[in-house]
C-alpha cells in the first residue's frame, strides 16, 4: 500500500528543487533537520551526490545537553564548522528545508557561521 504524501515532504521536496536551480556555484550545501527530540546537519556534494561532514546532538559528546534545545544546536553549529574544516570546506549553500529561520535552526546556523563557515 502506498502512503499518501505528506504536505511537509511536498513542501520539502519543492525547496529542495529550488536550491538546486539557484545553487549555479555548484557550493557543497548545509542540509538542517530538525525533529521534536534532536537536530541534525550535513554538508552535501550534491554534484558527487556523498555527504562530506555530518553532525547531530545524537553525537557521543552532546548527548549530555539534550538534543531539543539551543544550547544543543549551537554545540552542532560548532561540530558541523569543526568538521567542515577538516573536510576544507569553507563555503556553503545553507539548506533549512521547511524549517523557518527561528530557534534552533538560527542557532544552529550562527554557531556554524561563528565557526568559520560562510554562507
Amino acid at each position: 500500500m502506498r502512503h499518501p504524501e505528506t504536505n511537509a515532504q511536498r513542501r520539502a521536496r519543492r525547496v529542495r528543487a529550488r536550491l538546486a536551480r539557484y545553487n549555479k556555484a555548484g557550493l557543497p550545501r548545509l542540509s538542517i533537520h530538525r525533529t521534536n527530540n534532536q537536530i541534525y546537519a550535513q554538508i552535501i556534494d550534491d554534484t558527487q551526490g556523498i555527504t562530506l561532514a555530518a553532525a547531530s546532538s545524537l553525537d557521543a559528546s552532546l548527548r549530555s545537553k539534550g538534543g531539543a534545545n539551543v544550547a544543543a544546536a549551537t554545540a552542532v553549529g560548532a561540530m558541523i564548522a569543526e568538521r567542515a574544516k577538516n573536510a576544507k570546506v569553507s563555503k556553503v549553500m545553507f539548506d533549512r528545508g521547511a524549517f523557518l529561520y527561528h530557534g534552533r535552526v538560527k542557532a544552529l546556523a550562527e554557531a556554524a557561521r561563528s565557526g568559520g563557515l560562510e554562507f
